[in-house]
């Protein structure tokens, strides 16, 4: 890959914008009186949140192993996605690719952008087809490339990560909200080697904090700052903030909430080999299943009958229903309705 700077693909009036700067948080004071942002001076929560997260990214910066200046916090992923593209795609003239199927929030922003959509349909395995890929860069030069892995809805991870990103010339963003799940290792150990990266990861799958709703950008520090540039000042609140600390702080309660995931994942395995009108139990490195039915319908609807409310995905994906591993009573619930079709 030759060697690129990360401005050549931000926007011109990006470049140029100033960002907004709280005074208070780009400061240090030992007993302030904040007459400042006209909040009241009563109450629990009535001053706004640090709008630098320093305490959270100071936390993840030890978690991740990586610099504090290479963090981003965003109102979950999906405000991350939007300001990416907006940061790097030109309102109707640049594009995005993703994976098809995939994560469909990458197509929303993107579109509300104006900007198209270059979808890489994906082979019989949900794989990438490099020949494809190698196509649709040089007749459409995306300028930004959203891979996720672990795949949603597919659960399977994208192999050869580094191809992409020594291959794409423009931002490659890896979405990793399933990547505790997995063995595979995560993308965060390739940022100081690719300027053009950028990891996103999510405190609302594994962490079980999808309510807080907080998402987390890895970046070089350059890109770092222009998603701090275009965010708002005060975009994760105070309780989000404190809630995601102390589950860092307090890291036993996701440890053993993983690996009861693990475990029901497992069972729900091994008693869909049970079920008589699953056709097919897809690979998954998430936590859901991606399952083919013989009466997708007919399976969905008596499902929703019972308030097993799960994520029909055919006919875009053929007869498939994507689930995801609940307890172990409403996984048996599930089962038993399954088992009686």
């Amino acid at each position: 890959m030759k060697t690129l700077t990360i401005n050549q693909f931000v926007r011109k009036n990006i470049l140029e914008l100033q960002p907004y700067i709280s005074f208070r948080d780009h400061n240090e004071f030992n007993a302030p009186v904040l007459m400042d942002a006209n909040e009241s001076p009563f109450g629990e929560f009535n001053r706004y949140p640090d709008s630098t997260q320093k305490k959270l990214k100071g936390r993840l910066a030890w978690l991740k192993n990586v610099s504090p200046d290479q963090i981003a916090v965003g109102n979950g992923s999906d405000e991350l996605i939007e300001l990416i593209i907006k940061i790097f795609c030109e309102p109707k003239k640049d594009a995005i690719m993703m994976m098809n199927p995939s994560f469909a929030m990458y197509a929303f922003y993107a579109s509300i952008n104006q900007n198209e959509v270059i979808k890489l349909n994906l082979d019989e395995n949900f794989g990438i087809i490099k020949e494809n890929f190698t196509k649709s860069i040089n007749e459409a030069q995306p300028k930004v490339f959203f891979l996720c892995s672990p795949n949603n809805p597919t659960g399977n991870s994208v192999d050869d990560i580094e191809f992409y990103l020594q291959n794409f010339n423009g931002i490659v963003v890896v979405d990793e909200a399933y990547i505790e799940f997995s063995d595979k290792k995560s993308s965060l150990g390739l940022l100081d080697q690719y300027p053009n990266l950028i990891v996103l990861q999510t405190f609302s799958k594994a962490w079980g904090k999808a309510g807080a709703r907080v998402g987390i950008a890895y970046a070089s520090a350059e890109i770092i700052r222009f998603i701090n540039t275009v965010k708002a000042p005060y975009n994760v609140n105070s309780l989000s903030q404190e809630l995601i600390l102390k589950s860092i702080e307090n890291s036993t309660e996701f440890e053993e909430n993983l690996e009861n995931i693990r475990i029901e994942k497992a069972w729900l395995a091994k008693k869909f080999q049970t079920v008589g009108c699953i056709k097919k139990v897809f690979p998954t490195d998430a936590n859901f299943f991606l399952v083919e039915f013989k009466e997708v319908e007919r399976v969905y609807q008596t499902l929703l009958k019972a308030e097993i409310l799960t994520n029909k995905r055919s006919p875009a994906i053929p007869d498939c229903i994507r689930i995801n591993i609940g307890n172990r009573n409403e996984n048996t619930q599930l089962i038993n309705i399954l088992k009686n079709i």
